[in-house]
């Protein structure tokens, strides 16, 4: 299980995680990625990118005020 902290990028973060999940995780290894809510979009935009690339999104949830975590499981 790896953690990765995209708060810095933003609303931008959607490339960066789905390198870091091919490049960074193995077959079957989960990753935890927090980033900044901001418009509630984000979290749908980025269960649906999860998704489309063919991963399990394992949990949603927010983090604190302004962050949210998802856990992903590369398939």
């Amino acid at each position: 299980m790896k953690r990765f902290d995209l708060r810095h990028l933003k609303s931008n973060f959607y490339d960066k995680m789905g390198e870091l999940i091919d490049t960074q995780l193995e077959h079957g290894e989960v990753g935890i990625f927090l980033f900044e809510k901001g418009e509630h979009e984000n979290v749908a935009k980025s269960a649906n990118y999860i998704q489309e690339k063919g991963h399990t999104l394992m949990n949603s949830l927010q983090f604190n005020h302004v962050d949210w975590t998802i856990v992903v499981r590369k398939t």
